[in-house]
């Protein structure tokens, strides 16, 4: 492990991930990545997204399609041949490793996209993956909004299961801030957006050959 990754990935943060999982199904995390990575990430989506972005579809492969009664922003998936893209997925990775040192969830492959939600652009609620259909385990999204106030919308709503009306849990997309939560057990939706707002979404799959076992 680098030397980035273990002052980024302290056994104390893993074991905080890890026992927030096990209790509750998702984690919030402050300060989540080296500043400096941060800012570069920051500065990436921006650029990025005026020439490289793409809107946002619905499903996956064949069943893909647009929706924009469902979701009206826009995305680029992260790459390994970019810095500092490719330190991003790097540190994702070594996530993964402590993740499933301490639980034992088999995750495997991690992908990962910018997003950016312009002056009005939202996301309905949904779930990231579907029992039997799907083997997204965790899904991760770490904003990249500096100075982010809280009368310009955007936040995270999670559900507790997909009956529930009221939240269980509302997230500013603030600079540097990462969630963590189950995929197949969150509904969620990213409100209502008054300035552009950026981040990276992304999901851990699922090692079929791996028994799971989390209770929260």
């Amino acid at each position: 492990m680098s030397k980035l990754s273990k002052t980024f990935l302290t056994d104390q943060v893993l074991d905080f991930v890890a026992d927030s999982i096990t209790a509750q199904g998702y984690v919030l995390l402050e300060d989540f990545l080296p500043t400096d990575l941060a800012l570069e990430l920051s500065i990436d989506a921006e650029t990025l997204s005026k020439t490289k972005f793409k809107t946002a579809g619905i499903g996956r492969n064949e069943d893909k399609q647009l929706n924009n009664d469902i979701r009206t922003d826009s995305t680029l998936w992260l790459t390994k041949k970019m810095h500092p893209q490719s330190t991003y997925i790097t540190l994702m990775e070594y996530l993964k490793q402590g993740v499933n040192q301490r639980l034992f969830l088999g995750l495997s492959d991690f992908e990962c996209h910018f997003s950016h939600y312009r002056r009005g652009d939202f996301y309905r609620r949904h779930l990231d993956a579907f029992k039997g259909r799907s083997n997204r385990l965790l899904s991760t999204i770490c904003y990249l909004n500096k100075n982010w106030k809280s009368n310009q919308g955007g936040e995270l709503v999670l559900y507790a299961n997909p009956q529930d009306l009221e939240p269980l849990s509302k997230v500013s997309p603030d600079f540097n801030r990462c969630v963590i939560f189950l995929s197949e057990v969150f509904p969620h939706e990213v409100l209502t957006s008054s300035s552009d707002r950026y981040s990276i979404a992304g999901w851990y799959s699922l090692n079929n050959n791996m028994p799971v076992n989390v209770d929260y």
